[in-house]
């Protein structure tokens, strides 16, 4: 399968135990509106087009570690959110919700916690 076989990838799924608290994060954060809302999913559309994000609840859901250590709870996804600002989109992440990691391996990108633990980078383009 390829081009021209009719697939689109239209939405990122992250797993939480609260799906509603993690969508309301990410409403404030990207400033996208909730389209879709159920107790245990939550959809929500990139107002520009493109790629939105869902979250659905996991019973058994553990935090992954930031960075992982032999054992940990790996990330399975993250997500890349560019900004014009770094430190100004930095102090607004923090503002939404959101924790600074401790771990930084870059110098032109902060990576963040969500509440739900899931990293998600911050860059400059």
């Amino acid at each position: 399968m390829g081009i021209g076989t009719g697939l689109t990838l239209t939405t990122v799924n992250l797993s939480a135990p609260d799906p509603v608290l993690l969508a309301r994060f990410y409403q404030r954060l990207l400033g996208w509106e909730i389209t879709e809302e159920e107790s245990d999913w939550v959809l929500m559309r990139n107002p520009a087009g493109g790629v939105g994000l869902a979250f659905q609840s996991e019973a058994t859901y553990t935090r992954p570690a930031w960075p992982a250590g032999p054992g940990d709870q790996q990330m399975m996804a993250h997500l890349e959110i560019r900004v014009d600002d770094l430190a100004s989109a930095a102090a607004h992440a923090v503002a939404c919700g959101a924790t600074r990691a401790d771990h930084q391996p870059q110098e032109d990108v902060l990576v963040h916690l969500d509440p739900a633990g899931h990293p998600f980078c911050l860059y400059l383009d």
